[in-house]
């Protein structure tokens, strides 16, 4: 009695597997670093739809690879706190009005992120009630820009760098501030003299042009997909909230505003609300069209 209900488990695992297959499922990758972002692609089948993508409780959705005809993607942006081991992740998708699951296996290791420590006026690390209101402000403020997903791809060229320069702080660099850790480096510091012109490193629309406490005078790009960059501590802002912008196009140029200790560029990247590696990121999109 049963072996009959285990074979027909069997069958469905075995059905299952056969009909997943069958949807081309590939990452870029199967190791990445915490804060890393992995690259999903599929090949879709007509009667295939509904397609879904989970890590954990991240739940995503595919986007059409304008690059590629019947071609899919899926950015999986990895937290800086992932947990340092393997993890599985779930693609499900509706073959036909039944629901199928496949899986792949992917390691997140330890990225060897450094640590820098810097030395700051008090009142840009214990805040006074003012300030912290703003800065609180600010980071709601940008948290619900960082989680809207416009459908639509802005971009149809490689990504590139915003500057030509020596990279003076890595990202995921654990930042202590006069002796007290307070957080990791969230982007990528160039080196840059005051007014250096600063370029976007794609197309797409100024979704934040101001000046912000810790972040001084900053242009925020949303490229589409879930997928914005950002420009810190300018001197002047060459562009407003709403403007559509070209790949290369002048931002701004480069200074020392908000909470720095002297001019340099920081570069930015966030994927559906996270925080990346944003050179990391840049390679991963430039591969679409390849």
């Amino acid at each position: 009695m049963k072996t009959i209900p285990t074979l027909f488990l069997l069958f469905i695992l075995f059905s299952s597997v056969i009909k997943a297959k069958t949807l081309d499922f590939k990452t870029h990758t199967n190791v990445l670093n915490n804060a890393n972002t992995l690259l999903l692609s599929i090949v879709l089948k007509e009667d295939i739809k509904d397609i879904k993508l989970s890590l954990d409780s991240l739940h995503l959705n595919f986007f059409k690879n304008p690059f590629k005809n019947n071609s899919y993607y899926s950015l999986l942006p990895l937290s800086y706190y992932s947990k340092f081991k393997k993890h599985t992740i779930i693609l499900s998708y509706l073959d036909k009005k039944k629901r199928i699951f496949t899986s792949k296996r992917i390691l997140i290791k330890e990225g060897l992120y450094k640590q820098e420590v810097i030395k700051v006026s008090k009142t840009k690390v214990s805040l006074n009630k003012t300030a912290s209101k703003r800065a609180k402000k600010e980071y709601k403020e940008a948290y619900k820009i960082y989680k809207t997903n416009t459908k639509e791809l802005l971009w149809q060229k490689d990504f590139i760098l915003p500057l030509q320069s020596k990279i003076t702080s890595s990202f995921g660099t654990k930042r202590v501030y006069n002796n007290k850790l307070k957080s990791y480096h969230s982007g990528v510091d160039f080196k840059a003299k005051e007014n250096t012109p600063i370029r976007a490193s794609n197309s797409g629309k100024v979704v934040i042009s101001q000046n912000r406490f810790y972040a001084g005078n900053s242009i925020v790009i949303d490229h589409g997909h879930g997928i914005y960059t950002g420009y810190y501590h300018l001197n002047t802002l060459n562009k407003k909230t709403g403007d559509s912008i070209k790949r290369g196009e002048i931002l701004g140029l480069s200074g020392s505003t908000g909470r720095v200790t002297g001019p340099h560029l920081h570069f930015s990247a966030k994927v559906q609300g996270l925080t990346v590696d944003p050179l990391q990121l840049i390679q991963v999109l430039n591969l679409l069209n390849k």
